[in-house]
């Protein structure tokens, strides 16, 4: 099981979409996967269920299908973790969010601390998301967890990038993502540092993650595009990208010689935006590649939807092959 987060602390990039669509391609491609919505805006668990289902989810006082029904019994003082709910939906597992799961971002920071006296509560308590992925995980014989958190450098985030395996950046191609990259860089290794010296005061018996957080690239979402290229507006930001990427996530010397998007090995792909799929998609509540002349994919349309499809499954398979996962 290899679990990869999508993390950028830039918001309105595509982050969620994108981990949606790609569940949606490993599942297609015959992958075991598993979509864990850790960031308390719940949006990706609004794109895989209906709203009478979002109802049904979330009754008053009764989170148990949620990824915060698992954390009750350790916010309750009863010290475990409960067995999380996995929803099936066309082959793939969801580990349904929840936006009560911002009150656990207290219980996360205070603990945080007490880990450096190797306090057994908590590690528990900042080793939970682990718990229940791996936990999910086998429920469902996932090969691969994509983890979605919300856009920010908060203690929820940090112990969703802890259990994390590998992390995918998303990026537009403008001034706010660069600079978004500049903040998160540093703390990304700031973070896995500081749980290193952490689990060298971990109680022998804990099963904990080990907080590899290996950046694993980054993916240009949304760039406008004109005969295939990048307007020039995008440009700039463009070509800063690659530096940008190696100087601040990887801790790497800047470039001596310019490196396009194209050559960079750490970009992963270029997603065009697909404008005109987007609406048609939410209308049907399926990704964009499955679209059909039914959905109002007709004429122009069915060849986005073809070309969407080989760009997802390309991006997919370029994931699955990084961290060694291979195609059943």
């Amino acid at each position: 099981m290899r679990t990869i987060a999508f993390f950028n602390n830039k918001g309105g990039v595509g982050k969620t979409s994108l981990v949606y669509h790609l569940a949606s391609m490993y599942a297609d491609l015959g992958f075991g996967v598993l979509a864990a919505d850790l960031d308390p805006q719940a949006n990706l668990t609004a794109m895989f269920l209906d709203e009478d289902d979002l109802e049904a989810l979330w009754p008053v006082g009764m989170p148990g299908r949620t990824v915060l029904g698992p954390l009750l019994p350790l916010l309750e003082g009863e010290g475990g973790i409960g067995q999380p709910h996995v929803h099936e939906r066309s082959g793939m597992g969801l580990l349904a969010g929840d936006l009560a799961l911002s009150g656990f971002e207290d219980e996360l920071s205070q603990q945080w601390p007490y880990c450096l006296d190797g306090k057994a509560r908590a590690f528990r308590v900042i080793g939970a998301f682990h718990q229940i992925l791996v936990s999910a995980a086998q429920a469902h014989g996932a090969d691969l967890v994509l983890i979605d958190v919300g856009p920010n450098l908060g203690a929820i985030n940090r112990a969703a990038l802890i259990a994390a395996d590998y992390v995918v950046i998303p990026l537009a191609p403008d001034l706010f993502s660069l600079r978004g990259l500049q903040n998160l860089g540093p703390r990304l290794r700031e973070w896995r540092k500081d749980w290193i010296t952490r689990l060298e005061k971990s109680p022998v018996d804990q099963s904990l993650p080990l907080g590899r957080m290996e950046p694993l690239g980054y993916v240009v979402m949304q760039h406008a595009a004109r005969l295939d290229r990048p307007v020039q507006a995008y440009a700039k930001w463009m070509a800063r990208i690659p530096s940008t990427y190696r100087q601040a996530v990887l801790g790497e010397a800047s470039l001596q010689e310019e490196v396009s998007i194209g050559q960079d090995r750490h970009c992963l792909s270029t997603l065009r935006h697909y404008r005109s799929l987007m609406p048609l998609a939410q209308e049907a509540r399926k990704p964009m590649f499955f679209l059909k002349p039914a959905d109002g994919a007709i004429g122009g349309h069915a060849r986005a939807v073809q070309d969407c499809y080989q760009d997802f499954r390309a991006l997919a398979v370029q994931i699955a092959e990084r961290v060694g996962v291979t195609a059943p």
